[in-house]
């Protein structure tokens, strides 16, 4: 049998690689069976189609022989402009008096707001989208009536062509010509649908036109230069404009941002023009006579300018929808879901809800091609009429049997939504017999009786409706029970998709999870050793037993949190209130031992800290606007009416830089550090100093105090960045330079862990922003009192209890205090939580690869890449300085020991995730929360293994000659 100590250093360092790669199996395996995208059907509408329809029982399509664009339903507009504005906010475009409280931002769009209150054919809607809520999602929504897949959330930065039927491709194959300006996505899903294109990337999120900022918005321009010309050209039937500007100032500065502000009043400019234009053309046989308007946005944004998720700011944009088609005529009031107020005009102003869903749909109908195969919205019955002219909110019908017009609307309307259903009940009934799964025979056949009640007695009826005869007025009744059973039939097909769309392989969820599982035996077999003294390694005395079941219950804890939505949404404050709970533990232990009570009252002064700025960051809504446009920190509320607190805001973060350059100095100096490590640390002060260059540079205030206007402002931090991957691989190459042993002694190892973090801090902090030191600070404050706290029960005497054990409560602890950094840093687990500016720190344009590295080591960087490669501090500084190879030995596996349980800890957390998510996943939150939560677990744990491995083999090493290690059974 091999010995203890050399099977540890033989095979051990694999074992953690075997763990690595399970992970990573099991959680593709998983994820092949949770994120499984909606099955696309290789199938298209066409307009035969529609004569399978029961709409057009005995008689032959009327609209088939008006023209060849058009065959499903009478088309009501000839020519539709659909101007996008990215992250257009619902009160963006609704008056203030329709909210409790004004904002800055509000009431810029006055030109959409006056013309709502004053004309009957235009018309604001509150549009309601389906999450996720990242563009990507919300364009293929609004092109194929579908709902949004949560796997496609990750091609969101490279968006592959939509290959299922949508509404661009029926324009284009029905004779339609479709000319796109602006964001890129457009011609990246539909590259080859458009007569024209005027594409512009759509990643630059520096791309802002301030006073402050050279940089333009790229893509606005680009729209600007184009839309105005393109609107006195007659080659085109659908025009489609996509702004960013928006989205970009959201993302850099906030909603209420003095540049969000000027963006909102310049689209308010271009937006009167573009109205003026087609307003001026819109007389008889003028080129936009018939002509429909949709300024409308894709999705919304919180106060900070994410956007990602489900919450009410993300998912409510708006629709302003005006017709040019004069003179409008009657609706049934029934149909009329707005309610009004008083605009700051003294103008009533009306606005309906309209579900993006709804959008395919609709446009088709009003186009008069056919609806998309896998669409399963509903025509609007308040757009529709508004696009077909029949608007007017002043002219209620009164009495039982309605006027021509209004019965005219009603028959046509009937027939859309007899087409409409048909289509709906087709895809189901394709998709159900496509599908490996599709839905249950339950659901089936509720659809089908559904659909059956709403088309029972239609072909009796059928001809008279859709004769479009004058004849003697028909009672409203039958008409206005066929277009209510139509709706409910429509919304309940739209139900039962959003609760049952996703088909989930419960067989790869399973194998998948239990591969996982697996490793949960593998760490704790890994960690135990040969029993020394009577006792394991892993229990070196009672009292090392009570914390390890202390630990343990606190990580059971945190895991049976992730059960409830709500304590998902409050992940940072739990972590926080866990932490707590083991910093009293240590408190009692210090009390009751009289030893480093300091410590623990500083450990809880700290925690109580993190506690108040976890609930600042996630309240979302917590940072002004001048805090967020001099840098992205969540640690302080800055009062932009004391200029002391400015000061104060500009060199903190500064004084904190210089004080960890100290920092470093002195340790370096107390150490004895050799030639490599040295250059390593000055490398590292060297960045601290350039980081303040920078910060100083970009600041109002020391900027021009200290004569730095526009130094470094890209240069610097790719400097930074280029120092710190030299410094990575300077150390990755060390044995290269030493032939010394792996671990000479415990200050050996300490200077091999300020070398590994000194290296990788520069670049985090520069990424963080002006947080970054101050959190940076917090980070070596709590592991200080974690070590210190950690050697309580240490006694001088007892050499083999001192060295053969560790501190299981430590490790949880540094856990814990991981977790909460993370929110600390102003992340959350949606993704809407990235900071995406970090991504573009030192560069401007948009590349996938390293943008998206960058964007990892800002999210990552304080709660995974620092607490791994730091763990070793919880051991480096113990009483024994580790002089003897009997103490390198019991070093190595002490080491080892605690990165096993932190990978365990780890491991056991996001099995818990992955639980939560297999029975919440038909909760009505699946994809607004529980699947960004297993995503975010799941990325930190493949992070957190590979990490492990790395830091491992830099710290341990993998030698296997045996020359450092005898049997532990000479130990005593």
């Amino acid at each position: 049998m091999m010995e203890v100590g050399d099977w540890w250093r033989r095979g051990k360092w694999r074992i953690m690689v075997m763990l690595t790669m399970l992970h990573i199996v099991g959680i593709l395996i998983f994820t092949r069976g949770f994120l499984l995208t909606r099955t696309e059907l290789p199938y298209y509408s066409n307009c035969s189609d529609v004569s399978e329809s029961p709409c057009f029982t005995g008689q032959s399509n009327p609209y088939q022989n008006q023209s060849n664009s058009h065959c499903w339903t009478r088309p009501a507009v000839d020519r539709l402009v659909i101007i996008v504005l990215d992250a257009l906010r619902f009160d963006f475009v609704a008056p203030s008096t329709f909210f409790k409280e004004s904002k800055p931002w509000m009431d810029k769009l006055r030109v959409l707001q006056k013309l709502a209150s004053t004309k009957t054919s235009a018309h604001i809607f509150k549009a309601i989208a389906d999450p996720p809520t990242t563009s990507l999602q919300r364009l293929k929504g609004l092109t194929t009536g579908g709902l949004p897949t949560f796997i496609d959330v990750g091609n969101s930065f490279g968006a592959p062509a939509i290959l299922e039927d949508n509404l661009i491709h029926q324009l284009a194959s029905n004779g339609k010509r479709v000319v796109m300006m602006g964001d890129d996505t457009w011609v990246q899903l539909f590259p080859h649908h458009f007569k024209k294109s005027y594409p512009y990337p759509s990643f630059n999120v520096k791309d802002l036109h301030t006073i402050l900022m050279v940089f333009l918005f790229h893509v606005d321009n680009g729209c600007i230069e184009h839309l105005l010309p393109s609107l006195y050209e007659e080659d085109w039937d659908v025009l489609i404009a996509h702004f960013l500007g928006v989205d970009h100032a959201g993302h850099i500065l906030g909603v209420d941002s003095v540049p969000m502000i000027e963006k909102l009043e310049q689209y308010n400019e271009i937006l009167d023009k573009v109205i003026e234009v087609l307003d001026n053309q819109s007389g008889p046989g003028g080129l936009h006579e018939n002509t429909f308007l949709l300024v409308m946005g894709d999705h919304g944004q919180t106060i900070n300018g994410d956007h990602g998720g489900g919450s009410a700011e993300e998912v409510e944009t708006s629709v302003f929808a005006m017709s040019f088609k004069k003179p409008p005529s009657t609706m049934p009031s029934e149909f009329d879901s707005s309610s009004c107020e008083i605009d700051l005009d003294q103008k009533k102003t009306c606005i309906s809800s309209f579900q993006q869903l709804d959008f395919a749909a609709t446009v088709s109908a009003l186009l008069g091609v056919p609806f998309p195969f896998g669409s399963i919205g509903r025509v609007s019955p308040e757009l529709y009429a508004l696009g077909a002219g029949t608007w007017n909110l002043e002219n209620n019908i009164e009495g039982n049997c309605p006027n021509q017009k209004e019965e005219e609307w009603m028959q046509n309307y009937c027939n859309v939504l007899c087409i409409n259903s048909w289509q709906v009940k087709r895809y189901i009934d394709v998709y159900s017999a496509s599908s490996v799964i599709g839905f249950s025979s339950e659901d089936l056949l509720h659809i089908s009786d559904m659909y059956a009640q709403a088309e029972e007695n239609w072909s009796c009826s059928s001809e008279n409706l859709l004769s479009f005869k004058d004849e003697s007025c028909y009672s409203s009744l039958p008409l206005k029970r066929k277009i209510d059973a139509y709706f409910k039939f429509l919304l309940n097909v739209a139900e039962l998709a959003r609760s049952k769309w996703t088909e989930f392989d419960l067989k790869m969820m399973g194998i998948g999870f239990a591969i996982i599982l697996i490793s949960l035996p593998i760490y704790f077999l890994a960690m135990m050793t040969k029993s020394v003294n009577g006792f394991s390694l892993l229990f070196g005395d009672s009292e090392i037993f009570v914390k390890l079941v202390f630990a343990l219950f606190m990580v059971v804890i945190r895991a049976c949190s992730f059960l409830s939505n709500s304590y998902i949404l409050e992940e940072g404050k739990v972590a926080s209130f866990l932490l707590a709970t083991t910093a009293m533990f240590k408190l009692r232990n210090s009390v009751k031992r009289e030893k480093m009570l300091m410590e623990a009252i500083i450990f809880l002064l700290l925690i109580t800290i993190l506690r108040f700025t976890i609930e600042v960051g996630l309240s979302k809504q917590a940072a002004t606007s001048l805090f967020m446009s001099t840098h992205s920190s969540w640690l302080v509320e800055i009062d932009p009416g004391h200029p002391v607190w400015t000061y104060m805001a500009e060199i903190i973060p500064i004084l904190a830089l210089i004080f960890l350059a100290y920092l470093l100095y002195i340790i370096m100096a107390r150490s004895s550090c050799r030639s490599i490590w040295k250059y390593v640390v000055l490398g590292t002060i060297l960045c601290y100093i350039l980081i303040a260059v920078h910060w100083a540079s970009e600041s109002d205030v020391l900027s021009s105090m200290l004569m730095l206007q526009g130094i470094g402002r890209n240069c610097i931090p790719r400097i930074i960045y280029a120092i710190g991957l030299g410094q990575l691989l300077l150390l990755a190459f060390s044995p290269l330079f030493h032939k010394d042993r792996d671990l000479e002694s415990k200050m050996h190892l300490l200077i091999k862990t300020l070398a590994m973090l000194s290296s990788c801090s520069s670049t985090i902090i520069v990424l963080s922003g002006k947080q970054g030191p101050l959190v940076a600070l917090v980070t070596i404050t709590g592991g200080y009192c974690i070590m210190r706290l950690g050697n309580i029960e240490r006694g001088s005497t007892d050499k083999v209890a001192g060295i053969l054990t560790f501190d299981p409560l430590s490790v949880t602890q540094w856990s814990l205090l991981a977790t909460c950094l993370f929110f600390v840093t102003g992340h959350w687990c949606a993704f809407d939580g990235l900071r995406y500016g970090a991504a573009f720190i030192g560069y401007d344009e948009f590349v996938l690869v390293r943008q998206a590295i960058l964007l990892t080591i800002d999210t990552f960087g304080f709660s995974h890449i620092i607490p791994v490669f730091g763990l070793p501090f919880l051991v480096a500084r113990q009483k024994l300085l580790g002089r003897t190879d009997q103490d390198r030995r019991l070093l190595h596996l002490q080491l080892s020991q605690m990165y096993l349980m932190y990978g365990l800890i780890t491991a056991a957390s996001v099995i818990a995730t992955i639980i939560c998510v297999i029975i919440q996943r038909r909760h009505l939150m699946v994809w607004g929360l529980f699947a960004p939560k297993f995503v975010f677990d799941v990325v930190g744990l493949i992070l957190t293994d590979i990490l492990i491995c790395l830091a491992w083999f830099y710290y341990i090493g993998r030698r296997e000659d045996g020359t450092q290690l005898t049997t532990l059974d000479h130990w005593d």
